[in-house]
């Protein structure tokens, strides 16, 4: 059995909303009389839930609360959650950037962290200077630096650069390299947050490649927290899912990745389109709702394998202005939230345009459904100009059941792939 490397027992941490600080002197005094008494902060009893949609009544938040979990060395431990949920939180407390209010931490080894884009870089040392630097601050000596020197600067991709101040970096850059000091300074623990989304595709799975390297070949273990299911998927052995500060489940990749979709991505789309707040955008365009029709456009709710259907949007022109050249994008994801394809108008070369303040439908015709049975969601993209005017993640979702694809006859049988292609044989 191996080894337990790190173990958080009852970890919570509570912030005060509105304040910088930990409050007033009133408060102070309050918690040092408990103190000099033996009895507990009093503050800790109080405190709302960590729910960020919802407004604050209380004067105290958990950001965490009772959070217990055990890794095993070697083990790459994936920490997902929506928005809010706590993982950055709980990153910064095993990283003894903060410490918890309650509970308490046991580690053995170095812990490297890489939890925000440049975190530990002076922007006016340079790439080769901030490498010494960021090694010292990981326990590192100038001598164990030198030697991986020349493999840091390689693995970033930064070796034109390196002996330029990093102020003059990009997001991208600055996180190559300060993932490639972290990586290559063979901590125990490495620690890493959402951080790897600003990079390219290459480097990501170049990081990818070099975090299952460190756990698998030396036996070091990662902390991965991401929104990339498909990251999570390939790298963890076990995930564990944070809502509202506090553990929702800790278990197998597979099941808890499945668990945390349809549990959150249900929610998401039960809201009524037109009402979301979790978009983003200038605003000039709102989608405002969707169905599904049939060729003899009646709405549907299941679309079977094959068929003919469309796809309305209802969309608004909030701004008084007429606007054209708009591009509007639907990208449809499986359960596992997968990109399965894409529709618009942009590949078909087909402009649309808006009156002022005009709401129209927006009709997309495909001529023959290519899902095999299954649940899909989708999510829902306007531009202008290269300017996003408004872009909702899990806009909404459709239902697909198996259908004559081929016109033979039967049924296409389950378990055929994601998507269905016309062929022949001769």
């Amino acid at each position: 059995m191996k080894n337990i490397i790190l173990k958080a027992e009852n970890i919570s941490k509570q912030y005060r909303l509105g304040q910088v600080g930990t409050g007033t002197i009133k408060h102070d005094f309050n918690r040092f009389w408990h103190k000099i008494r033996g009895k507990e902060d009093p503050y800790l009893k109080v405190g709302a839930v960590n729910d960020r949609s919802s407004k604050g009544k209380e004067e105290y938040v958990w950001a965490l609360r009772d959070i217990n979990f055990e890794v095993q060395e070697g083990e790459v431990l994936g920490i997902i959650g929506k928005n809010g949920a706590g993982k950055s939180t709980l990153l910064k407390i095993l990283s003894r950037v903060t410490s918890p209010t309650t509970g308490v931490i046991k580690t053995k080894g170095r812990i490297a962290s890489l939890l925000e884009v440049g975190t530990g870089f002076h922007p006016e040392l340079t790439g080769r200077e901030n490498i010494y630097l960021n090694g010292a601050i990981l326990g590192m000596t100038r001598a164990e630096i030198t030697a991986k020197l020349d493999e840091i600067v390689e693995f970033s991709g930064c070796e034109m650069y390196i002996d330029t101040p990093t102020k003059r970096y990009s997001s991208g850059m600055t996180v190559r390299l300060a993932f490639a000091v972290a990586a290559h300074l063979e901590p125990d623990i490495l620690v890493v947050d959402e951080v790897l989304a600003v990079g390219d595709a290459e480097f990501q799975k170049k990081a990818i490649d070099k975090m299952k390297d460190i756990s698998t070949g030396n036996g070091r273990t990662v902390l991965f927290v991401s929104h990339n299911m498909a990251s999570i998927q390939n790298l963890c052995t076990r995930v564990m899912l944070l809502n509202n500060g506090v553990v929702d489940v800790i278990g197998d990749t597979e099941n808890v990745i499945s668990y945390y979709l349809k549990k959150f991505r249900n929610e998401e789309v039960a809201q009524e389109l037109s009402l979301r707040t979790d978009r983003k955008g200038d605003g000039s365009l709102k989608f405002l709702d969707y169905w599904f029709e049939n060729f003899d456009c009646e709405r549907i709710h299941i679309i079977p394998s094959g068929i003919a259907y469309i796809m309305v949007l209802k969309i608004e022109n909030t701004s008084k202005s007429h606007v054209h050249n708009i591009r509007i994008s639907v990208g449809i994801d499986d359960d596992q939230a997968r990109r399965i394809t894409i529709y618009s108008n942009d590949l078909t070369n087909q402009l649309i345009s808006f009156d002022s303040h005009e709401t129209k439908l927006i009709k997309i015709f495909v001529p023959t459904n290519p899902f095999q049975s299954g649940h899909y969601y989708f999510t829902l993209f306007a531009s202008q100009d290269g300017s996003v005017s408004d872009w909702v993640m899990n806009a909404g979702s459709f239902e697909v059941e198996n259908g004559d694809f081929f016109n033979t006859g039967r049924v296409i049988p389950v378990n055929q792939g994601h998507i269905l292609v016309k062929h022949e044989f001769y």
